[in-house]
Parts: structure tokens; C-alpha cells; sequence
């Protein structure tokens, strides 16, 4: 008779809305979370009919049925991290902000506000609602279009770094990831560099920019990973360099399905960053 040999694997979970192609949302977050050794749950915020091409549709459950989940998830499970993804109106964030103050974990939030292919995600009245729900962040991983809309800053620079980071400080954030993707950052235009930034220190990760538009789920799969990386106990800027760099391998071997492709989940959590301090 063979018996089980039960494990005991780092449970994170993830707070988002799915995508029905598999690319980015929940399904991104629960496939990249499993390929770095972690069991996810899911609170599911929103339901989206989507593919590589674009958003077509988007379902906002109940408030009463995200917050039943949640509660679902919290009166069973070890929750060792938390992600934040798309939200989409004001109510939901009000919801999850409220949800999150009975868990003790670190918490990742992904402002998420325009899909990669330039379709709405956020109500506009839900963005000031955000700034309530960074009083719970461990790190916000915004990107420059994000940060830009959230604090009037352009992140190409240490300077409106800086002061973006202060405006996420204010809110309540413990750190910021500005992702790099988008800018031309310090006029390096050859390489990427993700700046985390922290009341105390900052320290930056560069690599080569992969020229590809095959970037679908990947601010998705990023703060996913991070948030796996926690729940194992990396401190914050390990988890961040293995999070980047699992990203970057995903770039570098797309998954080539739907039009567009996708980044690949089933990628080896390797890569190849750099990081040094500011």
C-alpha cells in the first residue's frame, strides 16, 4: 500500500479579475505563482472576456461575493502573501482594502489601470479610491503610465522618481517598484531598469531590453511573482531581482499563442538582471 507524503508548499493569494485568453489577470498570477512552488487561491474581483487582441467585456461580481471569498480563503488557509491586481471601480477597491485589514501578510499591489493592449481596466472614480489601498502595501508596482496618472510624475529620472515615491510613501506604501518597461529611463535606451525605492534606499535592476511586443500579463506575472517570492521569505529586494528575472525569461521565450503571443508562465525561474544600489 503506497501512502501519501503530504507538503506543506507557501500559500499566496491573489486578489484580481481573470483574463479568459490565460495571458495576464488571475490565470497569470495562479500559473506563475505554481511554476515558482507556490499553491495559490484566488479572489476573483472581476470576470473579462479577453484575448491577445484586447479586452471585449468586463463582469463585476457582488461586493458581498468578493468578500466571501475572501473570507472563504482567510478561515482555511495560511495566507503568506498577498497580490492586488485589477479591481476595476471604486466599490471593489473600498472592498478589498477592508478585506485585507484582517490579514497579516506581506502585500503586493499591481495598480492595474489600462490592459497592454490600451483597453480601459479602472473606472476613473476608482483611482483616488487606490490611494486608500497603498496603506496596505508592502510594495506598489506601478508602471510609467500608472505613475504618471497616480502622481503627475514621469519616472525617467531619479529625480521624479524621488518624488513620485514620496507621493506613494504619503499614501501609506512601504516601497515602490517603478517598472521600467515603458521609459527610457535615464536615458539608457538599450537597457530596462526597474528602480525599487524605499524611505530608507533604492537599488535598481537593469537588463538588456528584449525588443518584442509580446508583452501581454506581464506586469501581471511580475507582482505575481514577487508576491511568490515573499511567500517562500525572500526579504523584499530578493524577491523583487528573482521576480524580474523570471519576467525576462518569460519575454525572452514567449508563449506564441492567440495573434499577439503571450508571456510564457512555463519558463524556468532564471534570467539575467543586474542590480546595484543608488
Amino acid at each position: 500500500m503506497t501512502r501519501p507524503d503530504p507538503q506543506a508548499p507557501p500559500y499566496a493569494l491573489t486578489v484580481a479579475s481573470s483574463d479568459s485568453g490565460g495571458g495576464a489577470g488571475i490565470q497569470a498570477d495562479l500559473k506563475t505563482m505554481t511554476r515558482l512552488g507556490v499553491y495559490g487561491g484566488s479572489v476573483l474581483v472581476a470576470a473579462t472576456a479577453q484575448n491577445t487582441r484586447g479586452v471585449r467585456s468586463t463582469h463585476v461580481l457582488p461586493l458581498a461575493e468578493i468578500r466571501a471569498q475572501f473570507e472563504a480563503v482567510r478561515d482555511d488557509f495560511p495566507v503568506g502573501a498577498v497580490k492586488v491586481g485589477m479591481l476595476a471601480t471604486a466599490d471593489a477597491v473600498r472592498t478589498v482594502d477592508d478585506c485585507l485589514a484582517a490579514i497579516e501578510a506581506p502585500v503586493v499591489v499591481d495598480p492595474v489601470m489600462v490592459a497592454t493592449s490600451g483597453d480601459p481596466l479602472l473606472e476613473p472614480d476608482a483611482v483616488e479610491a487606490y490611494t486608500d489601498l497603498f496603506d496596505r502595501a508592502t510594495l506598489v508596482t506601478p508602471n510609467a503610465d500608472e505613475t504618471e496618472r497616480l502622481t503627475g510624475e514621469w519616472p525617467d529620472s531619479a529625480e521624479s522618481r524621488e518624488a513620485a515615491a514620496a507621493r506613494f510613501f504619503a499614501w501609506g506604501a512601504d516601497a515602490v517598484l517603478f517598472k521600467g518597461g515603458h521609459v527610457e529611463a535615464d536615458g539608457a535606451s538599450d537597457e530596462v531598469r526597474d528602480s525599487l525605492v524605499t524611505p530608507r534606499d533604492s537599488a535598481t535592476f537593469a537588463a538588456e531590453r528584449i525588443e518584442t511586443d509580446t508583452t501581454h500579463g506581464s506586469g501581471c506575472t511580475l507582482s505575481s511573482a514577487i508576491a511568490a517570492r515573499t511567500a517562500h521569505g525572500d526579504d523584499l529586494t530578493t524577491a523583487v531581482e528573482r521576480g524580474v528575472s523570471f519576467v525576462r525569461a518569460s519575454l525572452e521565450r514567449p508563449a506564441a499563442v492567440g495573434e499577439n503571443g503571450s508571456v510564457n508562465h512555463l519558463v524556468d525561474d532564471a534570467g539575467a538582471v543586474s542590480a546595484f544600489e543608488n
